[in-house]
């Protein structure tokens, strides 16, 4: 059952969210509605897909936008949820049928398997960019195509490192290392005193695709160069393989099967003591088991032999399908949706699991109200695209939903593979890709 778009469960939860600051928003969206540059259709309605929340905050946050946009604007929104794994292959049956949601939020480089079944978008990303201080580097990355802007990027969710502070300090550290080689040597000594690390080998969209590629980029090996030629059989990619099976070495069992929900399980329950992922695993924690999140610390990624950060983040951009009947009210929820007034309440309700990319947004007080929190302010600037330093295009975008950088890595360190026959493999299916 929907009401205005909003199941009666979103509605509930999105009450207090709404008692703290609805109607301060509801005002706003009311005077937005008539200045915008953006006007909906007569009658307009919309469906909206997007990636399952982890943060129920973020959720209430964006519950509220969506019932102050509708009050404002008369547009009613419905909104379906996937998991990271299932948004991708629902976007590509729209994409290839015609026919499905108006708006699909999705991850990485989803709108580039599918860019001319895609609404032009760079009025409202040049709009925003002007009023904003710009766009990030990593924005204009996934939101351009043919020079024009097939999507928008709303947020990036920082993978960064979760870990338990005690058991840092108990394995020998004060600070969390710096470099690839402490860090193995503290996954090492974790693992010795039963407190051990752990990171996905498995078909993990966002974790395990995060995870993989920091491990391949930091040792300098990537998929393919700046010309999209695929260079994948490297010496660089030899001794990233070699490093993670050291790191696998030291995983808490079952890390091979894991998908985005594992590690947060895992953390939480006290199984596992350091593992990357989004802000999420603090927030859970601060709600349930204070003393428990008051021993949550996070950092960056390591920085590898290559001597500087080379990190991915998951971004999350949202495309308008030019099959919808309302492109323009499609238009109107996105520039609402990152308007200062409503984006500063869902940054503050994500409590550091979504990360800005308009510059504006760095002195947002999310970022310093908790310290914990300021390290995933840097998500966007940190993260190199899925492409590495090859083009974001059709063919990065499927070499990540298909897993290659994943599977190379697990066939290796499990021992399905060995170290030749592992990279012989990837190559092979990269240049399948890549011709």
């Amino acid at each position: 059952m929907t009401f205005n778009g909003l199941t009666r469960r979103s509605i509930l939860a999105g009450g207090a969210a709404m008692a703290a600051g609805g109607s301060d928003l509801l005002g706003f969206a009311k005077a937005w509605a008539q200045a915008s540059p953006f006007k909906p259709e007569a009658g307009a309605k919309l469906s909206l897909l997007r990636w399952k929340r982890f943060v129920a905050a973020e959720d209430d946050a964006f519950v509220a936008t969506l019932d102050a946009f509708t009050k404002a604007t008369g547009v009613t929104v419905t909104v379906s949820n996937e998991s990271y794994e299932d948004v991708q292959p629902k976007a590509s049956v729209a994409a290839n049928t015609g026919q499905g949601p108006d708006i699909i939020w999705g991850l990485h480089s989803l709108a580039h398997l599918f860019p001319a079944k895609l609404v032009d978008m760079s009025d409202l990303c040049d709009y925003l960019g002007k009023k904003y201080g710009g766009w990030v580097p990593l924005a204009e990355a996934y939101g351009k195509s043919g020079g024009k802007w097939i999507c928008i990027p709303i947020g990036t969710s920082g993978a960064m490192i979760n870990y338990r502070k005690s058991s840092v300090e108990k394995a020998g550290f004060k600070e969390f290392p710096a470099d690839t080689a402490g860090f193995l040597e503290l996954c090492k000594a974790l693992k010795a005193n039963g407190t051990p690390a752990g990171f996905p080998f498995g078909h993990a969209s966002g974790d395990a695709n995060s995870f993989v590629h920091w491990l391949l980029w930091s040792h300098g090996g990537y998929l393919v160069d700046k010309n999209d030629k695929v260079i994948i059989n490297s010496p660089e990619t030899v001794k990233a393989l070699e490093y993670a099976k050291a790191l696998y070495d030291t995983f808490i069992p079952g890390t091979v099967s894991w998908n985005d929900a594992s590690n947060n399980k895992a953390f939480l329950a006290g199984e596992l003591h350091l593992t990357a992922n989004g802000i999420s695993i603090y927030v859970a924690a601060k709600n349930d088991k204070k003393d428990f999140a008051d021993d949550i610390h996070h950092g960056y990624y390591p920085v590898g032999p290559v001597g500087k950060p080379q990190e991915l983040h998951l971004c999350y951009p949202a495309m308008i399908f030019n099959y919808t009947k309302f492109p323009n009210a499609s238009k109107a929820l996105l520039a609402f949706m990152l308007e200062k007034e409503q984006y500063s309440k869902w940054l503050s309700g994500a409590q550091g699991y979504l990360t800005h990319l308009l510059n504006a947004y760095d002195s947002d007080p999310v970022w310093t109200d908790d310290p914990k929190r300021t390290v995933f302010r840097e998500s966007s600037k940190r993260s190199l695209p899925a492409s590495g330093i090859g083009k974001i295009g059709e063919a990065a975008a499927s070499a990540l939903a298909d897993f290659l950088v994943v599977d190379m890595f697990a066939n290796y360190v499990t021992g399905r593979e060995d170290i030749k026959g592992a990279i012989a493999s990837t190559e092979r299916l990269a240049k399948r890709i890549y011709r």
